[in-house]
């Protein structure tokens, strides 16, 4: 039913009832109390001396009312109790004692007046047995309570029972949408996560195949152009390049290997849960999940496979081999940090130095790491470019230092980057070890 009392889109029932049914069942049992009512009358319009029409007139107004029990119980109960003495309306009786004790009104109130419709009930009876029958007293009293007992008792037990039940059934179904609600908003809000921790894995996909490809093809290109530049004069150094270039793509290509055989593993069997901290980073816990995700974080594959600060030696020394100044630089005593923070420090540097390949080339880059108390601090500096190297013509999306910030930030550490007053570009990035 709605709120505009339509049902299924027909017109709702009339006046007070909620459904056409409940209309209808009060009309018929208003009808047969009526007519219970003028039946009984017709010995009343004896009694009092009255015109038999009347006292039909009296008893269908009087059972009648029973139509109007579920606007308003009280009063029916009370005509109830007020044509008691005129030997009518049984079937009022009963139903309007019901009524009341099944709907909302006060306890105290059904207890009253199903106190006074039973001594109602008990007077009347005691008064009538005791003049149309010669027997004793204490079997008309105790006939006399029986049917008042009998006539009031147990409609008001069994409306009483009626109403906790309704209620009952009301409350369980109000919980039941409310359950229903609850269960829509996990649903929504557990779609949203699951959408999220996809964009975010495409994303971490994304920038993995990018630090992946672009530092080893970059460098390809590198050793590419100063092949094609001294094949003809300097056959050995031809040659050593064209080793470089081929090193290189083996490289790329066994990365890239592992990075789809992680992508294509089966799950793994989720880990003993252990006692979360007080307080962890939303970005560190968004980056953990999405590195348990796909068997590893910020690696090429699993986290123990992932490049460490120790290969950084390596990967410098190849940028040298390629033509490139580096000075690399180390302050403070090494130590082993966890693998997510060794992980992004290198990808922070391989980037960076994958930038000045593209952008300046010829120029001198400085590598500087720091590690403190609590930190680890890198920084990748190149100066102006010295006009004489070839620009090697390298594609360049824009998601270089996009993605560098998003590993840095992803472990709540702090990332700078931009030009320098020399003409060159910096880029900084500090990580805690905690």
């Amino acid at each position: 039913m709605t709120k505009t009392g339509e049902v299924e889109g027909r017109a709702g029932p009339p006046l007070w009832w909620a459904r056409r049914r409940d209309a209808v069942g009060d009309v018929v049992l208003g009808g047969v109390s009526a007519l219970e009512c003028a039946w009984e009358g017709v010995p009343f319009a004896a009694e009092a001396g009255l015109p038999t029409a009347v006292g039909v007139l009296f008893g269908f107004v009087v059972g009648a009312t029973l139509v109007l029990r579920r606007r308003w119980p009280i009063a029916v109960v009370l005509v109830g109790i007020a044509v008691s003495p005129a030997a009518m309306g049984f079937l009022l009786a009963v139903v309007g004692m019901y009524t009341l004790a099944s709907s909302e009104v006060p306890r105290r109130i059904t207890a009253t007046l199903a106190s006074m419709s039973l001594a109602a009930t008990f007077v009347v009876m005691y008064l009538r047995t005791r003049g149309d029958v010669e027997a004793d007293t204490t079997l008309v009293v105790v006939l006399s309570g029986f049917v008042a007992v009998a006539l009031t008792v147990p409609p008001v037990l069994f409306g009483l029972y009626i109403g906790a039940r309704r209620r009952l059934m009301e409350s369980l179904q109000e919980r039941a949408d409310s359950l229903e609600r609850e269960l829509s908003l996990l649903a929504d809000r557990a779609e949203e996560r699951a959408e999220w921790a996809r964009t975010e894995e495409r994303t971490r996909i994304a920038r993995e195949m990018h630090d992946v490809v672009a530092h080893r093809v970059s460098l390809m290109v590198v050793h590419a152009a100063a092949l094609e530049a001294v094949a003809v004069k300097d056959p050995a150094r031809a040659a050593k390049n064209a080793a470089l270039v081929g090193d290189m793509g083996r490289q790329a290509l066994t990365e890239l290997r592992e990075m789809l055989g992680v992508l294509r593993a089966p799950p793994k069997p989720a880990p003993a849960p252990v006692p979360a901290p007080d307080f962890v980073p939303v970005a560190a816990v968004a980056a953990a999940g999405g590195a348990a995700g796909a068997g590893g974080a910020g690696g090429a594959c699993g986290a123990e496979d992932g490049p460490s600060l120790g290969e950084l030696e390596a990967l410098v020394g190849q940028s040298r081999a390629a033509g490139m100044v580096v000075e690399m630089l180390v302050h403070g005593e090494w130590a082993a940090y966890a693998a997510e923070v060794e992980q992004t420090a290198f990808r922070v540097v391989q980037e960076a130095l994958t930038n000045c390949h593209k952008h300046a080339p010829g120029a001198r880059v400085v590598v500087r790491l720091a590690h403190r108390a609590g930190e680890v601090a890198m920084q990748v500096e190149n100066g102006p470019c010295d006009g004489k190297a070839p620009e090697p013509g390298l594609p360049s999306g824009g998601n270089g230092l996009v993605g560098m910030r998003e590993r840095v930030l992803g472990l709540g550490g702090v990332f700078v980057s931009g030009p320098t007053d020399a003409g060159g570009f910096r880029v900084s990035a500090v990580l805690p070890t905690a």
